[in-house]
């Protein structure tokens, strides 16, 4: 809870622009925490109604080691049931609009199993297309 705490007091301006989009229900009324613990981790943005964690990835995410560690992450939550998407500091800035359109298009298909995937999403992971 206090690295969570500590998170929320720095902030990427990317998670700063991605906030500013989310916050105060503007999107399809769902509420975003940002910085929210659920088990071991902390998510970047979790949004309880859609059980969506959604995580930003800088150039670190990139690293081999980095990319072991986010997928057995990715695999821990979605065996608690919850979605995983990610997307890339460059696709905030350079695309937010389609990754607000991805989460409400997980909004709209929320009776979706969440281990299946829509057509057109890559290699179990959800996310918007590059």
């Amino acid at each position: 809870m206090v690295r969570a705490k500590n998170l929320r007091k720095i902030t990427t301006p990317s998670e700063e622009a991605l906030w500013e989009r989310l916050r105060g229900r503007q999107l399809l009324g769902l509420k975003f925490r940002r910085q929210m613990p659920i088990g071991p981790y902390v998510a970047d943005f979790f949004c309880h109604e859609l059980r969506l964690v959604l995580e930003l990835d800088g150039a670190v995410h990139e690293e081999p080691t980095q990319m072991t560690h986010d997928l057995n992450r990715d695999d821990n939550l979605k065996a608690l049931g919850y979605r995983v998407l990610r997307v890339t500091n460059q696709q905030v800035h350079h695309d937010l609009d389609a990754i607000l359109t991805t989460i409400a298009r997980l909004h709209r298909h929320r009776s979706v199993s969440p281990l299946s995937r829509p057509a057109g999403w890559e290699d179990g992971r959800e996310g918007p297309g590059e």
